[in-house]
C-alpha cells in the first residue's frame, strides 16, 4: 500500500467512527478529519487517472465542507437556542 492508500482508508475511517460519536464534541471532529483525506484523495484520483472518481471525490468534499460549516463556522445564537415571546394580547387583536 502507499502513503495516499493508507491516508485515505485511516483518516476516512476515523471520520466516519466520529461522526457516530454520541457527543456532539467528538462528532464536530469527523468533518476536519474527512476534509484531511481529500488531498490524498484528490491525488490518488489523479495518480490513477480516473477522471470519473473525481467527481465522488468532489462530492465527498463537499459533504465534509457542510460538516465543516454545521459544526464551526456557522454563526449561532449569544445564548443557547434563540425564541420568539409573543404577549397574550397580540394573539386576539381587536
Amino acid at each position: 500500500m502507499t502513503l495516499d492508500q493508507i491516508a485515505i482508508a485511516a483518516l476516512g475511517a476515523v471520520a466516519v467512527w466520529l461522526s457516530q460519536a454520541r457527543s456532539e464534541a467528538a462528532r464536530r471532529w469527523a468533518c476536519i478529519t474527512g476534509l484531511c483525506s481529500q488531498p490524498f484523495l484528490f491525488y490518488a484520483v489523479w495518480n490513477f487517472g480516473l477522471p470519473e472518481a473525481f467527481v465522488f471525490s468532489a462530492l465527498y468534499a463537499v459533504a465534509w465542507l457542510h460538516g465543516l460549516w454545521v459544526y464551526w463556522l456557522r454563526p449561532r445564537p449569544a445564548t443557547g437556542v434563540a425564541t420568539i415571546q409573543l404577549p397574550p394580547e397580540s394573539r386576539n387583536p381587536q
